[in-house]
């Protein structure tokens, strides 16, 4: 095999190669199967594809056993939401919302194409949380029927750098992001820290800053210091425009 490309040319070839059978009966055995195990291999990564408007995942790489601890013929999504890490479970929640909302898009559509990543702690085989990076390629395609199909990678993050506040999110179609992931690609996302996304929460339902104050048992002067921090990172965006950005992203 040659030495793994950054940009997923592979995955793509994967999604040419199989349409035509629907991703089911592949043999492991085939020179692209392999390049790919291989691949994932070197990148401690697995990948699966499905269909979302289904609801199932039709084929999956065979180190889901070694990353997750089910064996690829048994993955379903439920194996996911069941191990991801208590902390984490809202935000994979919001991102599972999303993924549909823009897989029902594409396929009323007709058309389309996306990614969308996250990076959510799952319980692995040994009872760890390693950080995983979600990317999640959707598209739509009339082979072998209509449909919204998705290619999922997950990687293993844990031995980039940690960012101290926030967490990375994608949702767009810029293609250039979806590859082996970096510090650059990690970067983009949500940069609030705990407590400010928790404020961005509660404005967003209605609080004013003397109600989120007595609600959270700290200072008016607490609350309006987090609102300033808030608004230095959204870039100049009013709260009022950083909700509804939010709310369109799913992260709200």
């Amino acid at each position: 095999m040659k030495n793994s490309s950054a940009d997923y040319d592979l995955f793509f070839k994967f999604i040419e190669t199989y349409a035509p059978v629907g991703y089911q009966g592949i043999d492991r055995s085939d020179p692209l199967i392999v390049d790919l195990e291989e691949l994932t291999e070197q990148k401690n990564q697995f990948f699966f594809i499905g269909d979302v408007i289904e609801s199932k995942i039709i084929w999956a790489s065979n180190r889901s056993y070694e990353m997750i601890g089910i064996k690829p013929e048994n993955l379903t999504a439920y194996h996911f939401m069941e191990a991801t890490h208590p902390e984490d479970f809202n935000k994979h929640s919001l991102g599972r919302a999303k993924m549909y909302s823009l897989a029902n898009d594409f396929f009323a559509a007709g058309k389309g194409k996306g990614l969308l990543s996250i990076n959510i702690r799952i319980r692995n085989l040994y009872g760890e949380y390693p950080d995983l990076l979600f990317q999640l390629y959707f598209f739509y395609s009339t082979i072998p029927y209509k449909s919204t199909f998705l290619l999922t990678i997950l990687t293993n993050i844990d031995s980039f750098k940690k960012r101290k506040h926030g967490y990375h999110y994608y949702i767009g179609n810029d293609l250039s992001l979806h590859r082996y992931p970096d510090d650059a690609l990690l970067s983009l996302g949500v940069p609030f820290s705990d407590h400010e996304f928790e404020l961005i929460k509660l404005i967003a339902s209605g609080l004013n800053s003397e109600q989120i104050a007595e609600k959270k048992f700290v200072s008016i002067h607490t609350v309006n210091t987090h609102r300033k921090n808030i608004l230095s990172k959204a870039g100049g965006q009013s709260m009022g425009a950083l909700i509804f950005n939010l709310m369109k992203q799913g992260l709200l």
